[in-house]
């Protein structure tokens, strides 16, 4: 994989920060101005991938993701964003989300926000012994403390909120 350069760099640095400031018209002028060849480097992606979720324009952020996925499939992002943007399309839903990210728990076994995530997920699918068992895992992974208080921020896990008091 070919890195940014200058140029490529300025532009995707200055729509970060656009970005940042929440300016997206700004951000996507910056955008556009990376070169041809670089607009599918993975951290453009990444970028563009923030801004559509921004805007909450998930069919483009799905295919954004499709192709982050696609170029650095061992970037953790690309299954988080996919299964994020797939939760939010017309077609999509939690099931899908859940299906696009279990693949995701192999390739990323020390990861905790893949079991978190999931853990979320089956939770919204009413399969809570499925969440519980998820949740462990992002808790073995991420400790105890942290994923406790992710938890409780979440309206995901809200059907296991007294359980997580307890951790």
């Amino acid at each position: 994989m070919q890195k940014l350069e200058p140029p490529d760099t300025h532009y995707f640095f200055a729509a970060i920060g656009w970005l940042e400031l929440g300016n997206l018209t700004e951000a996507q002028v910056e955008l556009a101005q990376i070169s041809p060849a670089q607009q599918e480097h993975p951290d453009v992606l990444e970028v563009r991938w923030l801004f559509s979720a921004q805007q909450k324009h998930w069919e483009e952020g799905l295919q954004i993701a499709q192709t982050l996925l696609r170029r650095a499939p061992k970037r953790l992002s690309g299954w988080l964003h996919q299964a994020y943007a797939l939760r939010r399309v017309p077609d999509g839903g939690v099931q899908k989300a859940w299906e696009a990210l279990l693949p995701a728990s192999d390739k990323f076994p020390k990861e905790p926000t893949i079991p978190f995530n999931l853990s979320c997920y089956a939770c919204q699918l009413q399969q809570l012994d499925t969440a519980r068992d998820w949740l462990k895992r992002a808790v073995a992974v991420g400790g105890k403390e942290k994923i406790k208080q992710m938890a409780l921020q979440d309206s995901d896990l809200e059907p296991l909120w007294d359980e997580i008091r307890q951790l």
